[in-house]
């Protein structure tokens, strides 16, 4: 690329140039809302429409403090997101703190505004212009550098145009910091539906160890006791022995009942098989309604999963508690961008919105609170002689 000489300008007096420019510009804008791959590509079609060397795209950190390097073109390409100074400090930190463009023909060194990084080569360049990248409605986003190896005298239509380049990419970099905030705040919120749902289930574990460790053993030996006790009793009176039977009968169903309890609260299922054939275990596990399960294994986090699982342990629940029903199924479906879990049942349904019972509205409401957990969210279609719907359908991040 030949340079003009000294004393000219950045050579886009040809307006077919400029319009060249201002069209690669907007096609870099229309491309996505990807901050990097933005700045990457307005430094380079600055550099091939100026007849600069370099360009650099300073871009202001969230909190307003700092600038730090988010575009550049080659070999400082691999520079970015390495290279940050402060608001105020070097001539990107002067322009940042004054809004004002600060050209440097020579002898940069000798500037007090001027701050060296080696990693930039900036002994290699003579002649910079740097200018912010603001407009009315976004206010300061950034600043524009172009450098020269050769001295370059910059005229104030140079600096015009690149102020006005500045101004048309500022809405384009807010923007993209606004799309990098939001998913960073979506990623936040799915790492903290992970942590709470891992939280939730070591509790559950905990308390399934102390059950099983406990109140399990005790009334094992507590049954072996009684056993003992009837043997010996059984011949001298038959009131004790039949006390004493009754006795063990409510052990055994005490028993039971821990065992149930500690496979509610950490069902091994979803350790060893999955989300769907757990499904297909917790409807085998349902003696008082035939559960048929229909759908795929769906390929899900961990805590979705689980969150997936209670929701349809508590749906099937208040099927057998309160729905009177004969048939229920269990559907479970995914796509690219979501996965849908459904429960139906061909029970006495119930008017959803006058709904106020305190077991039945706490099973919804913790249904839903599931499914809002990770994203998703939970429909209920009932009414009265005609069965219930329960639909939780939860978004999925694309690999």
């Amino acid at each position: 690329m030949s340079h003009p000489p000294g004393g000219q300008g950045l050579g886009l007096a040809d307006p077919e140039r400029e319009n060249a420019l201002l069209v690669g510009i907007i096609e870099a804008i229309s491309a996505g809302p990807g901050l990097g791959p933005l700045a990457a590509s307005v430094a380079r079609l600055i550099v091939e429409a100026t007849a600069t060397d370099v360009c650099f795209v300073h871009v202001l950190d969230d909190r307003g403090g700092a600038l730090t390097l988010t575009g550049a073109t080659p070999p400082f390409d691999r520079q970015v997101g390495r290279i940050s100074l402060p608001v105020g400090e070097g001539v990107s930190g002067w322009v940042a703190s004054h809004r004002t463009p600060a050209v440097i023909a020579a002898d940069k060194e000798t500037d007090p505004r001027y701050r060296y990084f080696p990693e930039l080569g900036g002994q290699d360049y003579t002649s910079m212009v740097s200018v912010p990248m603001e407009s009315r409605p976004t206010g300061l986003v950034g600043v524009l550098n172009v450098h020269t190896r050769q001295r370059r005298d910059f005229t104030d239509r140079d600096v015009r145009l690149l102020t006005s380049i500045g101004s048309l990419v500022a809405g384009a970099v807010h923007q993209a910091r606004l799309h990098r905030q939001v998913a960073a705040r979506e990623q936040a919120a799915e790492r903290f539906a992970e942590q709470v749902i891992a939280a939730q289930e070591a509790e559950r574990r905990r308390l399934a160890g102390d059950i099983h460790d406990g109140i399990t053993q005790r009334l094992v030996s507590l049954a072996f006791h009684l056993d003992a006790a009837a043997d010996a009793v059984r011949r001298d009176t038959g009131v004790a022995a039949s006390e004493l039977a009754r006795a063990r009968e409510l052990a055994d169903l005490t028993l039971d009942e821990a065992r149930a309890a500690i496979a509610g609260l950490r069902p091994p299922v979803l350790d060893d098989l999955g989300l769907a054939d757990g499904l297909a275990s917790l409807a085998r596990s349902i003696a008082q309604v035939r559960v048929r399960v229909t759908g795929a294994e769906c390929p899900l986090p961990e805590h979705v999963v689980i969150a997936l699982y209670r929701i349809a342990q508590e749906a099937l629940q208040n099927v057998v508690k309160h729905a009177r029903a004969t048939h229920a199924e269990a559907h479970l479906r995914c796509d690219a961008s979501s996965v849908l879990l459904r429960v139906t049942d061909d029970g006495q349904g119930f008017d959803v919105a006058a709904r106020s019972d305190g077991e039945t509205s706490y099973g919804l409401r913790s249904m839903a609170e599931r499914a809002e957990l990770v994203g998703g969210r939970l429909t209920v279609v009932s009414r009265p002689g005609v069965g219930t719907t329960v639909t939780a359908t939860v978004p999925v991040r694309s690999a």
